[in-house]
């Protein structure tokens, strides 16, 4: 695992539009390398927590339940990644700080199927974040 390739990575989340290629370049580079995630530590992301139920919701049609968030945050490169479950489908996010651009992976199917669906988002991504959402996610907090 070379950790400058993570800029190579940002690139082409910004320009890049085929987002399969994307996160391919993420797994065979990053994702599988315990070394990797040692770099950064485990976080919350009050954006992240809020963008991937309504990105789901976008891609699915419907709003879906998410777990096994665990986000980890490398802060000397500004970078978030974790993997989840919509629904019991397997999948992981991606996302960029400093250029605010992030990405979602999900199996299109349950059980899991080789069929991945891709959605990149940004920042400026519309969110519906109740009022008075916390910042810190209270003690014992877990998805449904």
């Amino acid at each position: 695992m070379k950790i400058e390739r993570l800029q190579e990575l940002k690139q082409k989340l910004i320009r890049e539009p085929n987002l399969a290629k994307i996160w391919s370049f993420y797994m065979d580079h990053f994702a599988d390398f315990q070394e990797f995630t040692d770099l950064g530590e485990p976080t919350d992301s009050p954006f992240l927590e809020a963008v991937i139920p309504q990105v789901c919701e976008q891609i699915f049609g419907r709003k879906m339940r998410i777990s096994g968030l665990l986000t980890i945050y490398i802060a000397e490169h500004q970078f978030f990644h974790s993997p989840l479950f919509a629904e019991g489908r397997p999948g992981g996010v991606i996302y960029f700080e400093e250029a605010k651009v992030g990405m979602l992976a999900v199996s299109a199917e349950f059980p899991p199927t080789a069929d991945v669906l891709y959605s990149r988002f940004s920042e400026s991504f519309r969110m519906n974040v109740p009022k008075g959402y916390a910042r810190k996610r209270p003690k014992g907090f877990k998805y449904n």
